[in-house]
């Protein structure tokens, strides 16, 4: 199985692919961009793919999202993985904090350091990088031994650069949510793991429409599934791309697509909205 993940090697994404259960028979492949991994999976050059869609500091990885609205339609998500996160600032070798000159990463992970950044490094220029393990990467380049990256153990491993320092992120717990794509069509479920029968499910949605701009209309689309006692999880507005004021709804719902109450509160749902797509309905993360 052709697994696409955000490369190159050395990123949580890859931590995170490399955590199924069946990993060992995954062939694992690298993608530039998290926008270039769910198009992977959407032009069938990956059978499946792994891509972070929310971390506990940053929210939402709005780049995950936008893809699958705008990008993906026919890629469905199939399963969840969280993962801890630990940042780790790292040079090519041992270099004082005061000499350094240049911070670069993804930026979610400097979004999660920022408080670090601000109390040890307030004079570095902050730099972006594609990915946590291209900011590694970069570093290794002998023009840039002033430079540090915020990254994972493992990418200081395995580009032979120094961990300056562990746990650099401002609150302890740090994690993000990984999701699983694959075509539409597709078995939910994690390779490798089999759902036991009594599993929590969720069910992920994107709806819009044309009331938005009315009072209570967002509350009228929530209440055809409090009336069913199907539980909302989570919630967020994300722009239309048609101008300002105009929004799409992300929402996480507790069971099954199939499950009867679920069922009657989307259909009650898209007689409120324009456009409701499934995003996927999944085993929740264990």
């Amino acid at each position: 199985m052709r697994v696409g993940y955000l490369g190159p090697e050395g990123t949580f994404s890859q931590a995170a692919a490399l955590s199924a259960p069946a990993s060992g028979e995954l062939e694992l492949l690298p993608q530039e961009t998290i926008h270039d991994t769910v198009l992977a999976v959407r032009d069938g050059r990956v059978d499946r793919a792994v891509v972070p869609i929310e971390n506990s500091l940053e929210g939402s990885v709005n780049i995950t999202l936008d893809a699958l609205v705008f990008d993906a339609e026919g890629v469905r998500i199939i399963g969840e993985t969280v993962l801890g996160v630990q940042q780790c600032l790292i040079a090519q070798e041992p270099l004082p904090f005061a000499e350094i000159e240049v911070v670069i990463s993804h930026p979610q992970a400097t979004a999660q350091c920022r408080e670090f950044l601000r109390a040890n490094l307030p004079a570095a220029r902050v730099m972006t990088a594609s990915s946590t393990a291209e900011a590694v990467r970069l570093v290794t380049e002998r023009i840039r031994h002033r430079w540090a990256a915020i990254g994972t153990a493992l990418a200081a491993e395995l580009y032979h650069c120094v961990v300056l320092e562990a746990g650099i992120e401002d609150v302890p717990g740090n994690e993000t949510r990984f999701v699983w794509l694959a075509p539409e069509g597709t078995a939910p479920g994690v390779p490798g793991h089999r759902a036991r029968a009594d599993a929590t499910w969720k069910t992920a949605i994107v709806f819009w429409g044309e009331g938005t701009e009315s009072p209570g209309w967002l509350v009228s689309c929530l209440s055809e599934l409090a009336f069913r006692g199907v539980n909302l999880t989570r919630i967020e507005s994300r722009p239309l791309r048609e101008g300002l004021g105009r929004y799409m709804f992300f929402a996480d719902l507790d069971g099954r697509e199939s499950d009867p109450a679920v069922v009657d509160a989307l259909a009650g749902l898209r007689t409120r909205v324009n456009v409701l797509r499934v995003l996927g309905s999944f085993p929740t993360a264990a």
